[in-house]
């Protein structure tokens, strides 16, 4: 399904779902102004077509005792299809690591880092990020406070 196959009302719905994944059929449908059947196949289509890619709770990472973010751009030595796939594929068992992104430009990839501290940041820099024989260069950014946090997708008008 491509977004100009979207319609006013599947908008509608994508963006009350984006906002609070968490309402009931019923306060959905009354959102949107349709009936909670014609609701529920509309959101039972965009699931199916996968335009809605799953759902999950919205953590506090400060609640947690994660109290640092940190951006990390990060250079691999080679740029064989085999050090790529091995790089990404030891970066996705890292906890840690929140997101990774392949990137253009001077850096390979950036990782999104959450950890409790800067000594949880220095064990996992040290003792995992540079001790993979794949990883040249490093350069790491601290959050310092979040200005706009992920609010979900923007959605075509």
């Amino acid at each position: 399904m491509a977004a100009a196959d979207l319609d006013r009302t599947d908008l509608l719905l994508l963006a009350e779902l984006q906002a609070g994944g968490r309402l009931t059929n019923a306060e959905l449908a009354e959102r949107v102004h349709l009936s909670p059947s014609a609701c529920l196949r509309r959101v039972q289509r965009l699931e199916r077509d996968g335009v809605i890619a799953g759902y999950r709770a919205q953590l506090s990472a400060e609640r947690l005792g994660l109290g640092l973010q940190a951006f990390v751009r990060v250079q691999l030595k080679h740029h064989d299809s085999a050090a790529v796939a091995g790089f990404a594929l030891i970066v996705d068992g890292w906890d840690e690591v929140v997101a990774c992104h392949a990137l253009t430009g001077d850096m390979d990839y950036l990782l999104q880092v959450v950890v409790r501290d800067l000594e949880h940041f220095s064990r996992f820099l040290l003792d995992r990020l540079l001790n993979q024989p794949a990883v040249d260069d490093v350069n790491s950014s601290f959050v310092l406070r979040t200005v706009k946090a992920d609010r979900g997708l923007p959605l075509p008008r």
